[in-house]
């Protein structure tokens, strides 16, 4: 009986063994299964900051582009500018011209 008994304390043992084995592993499956939640979370975010630095680089490109547009009006405005000068001085010629018709028709 004494024996018995033994066997059964025994076997009592072995089963609790495996038990708090079992929840070492089950505890370890799940703290692996939260690393990988945050590898998965932290890639999410490293392609969220690559698509930020994508969209500043684009916006970067859009303010050249728009600074090298006023450029082009500043240029195109001087162009004007001198194209009227251009116009005042041969009307001015113009006006001499005619006045000095008018003297020669004079003489």
């Amino acid at each position: 009986l004494l024996q018995l008994v033994m066997i059964l304390l025994q076997l009592v043992m072995l089963l609790l063994l495996v038990m708090i084995l079992l929840l070492l592993l089950m505890i370890l499956l799940l703290v692996m299964i939260l690393l990988l939640l945050v590898m998965i979370l932290l890639l999410l975010l490293m392609i969220l900051l690559l698509v930020m630095i994508l969209l500043l680089l684009v916006t970067i490109l859009l303010l050249l582009v728009m600074i090298l547009l006023e450029l082009v009006m500043i240029l195109l405005q001087l162009v004007m500018i001198l194209l009227l000068l251009i116009m005042i001085l041969l009307l001015l010629v113009m006006i001499l011209l005619l006045l000095v018709m008018i003297l020669l028709q004079l003489v």
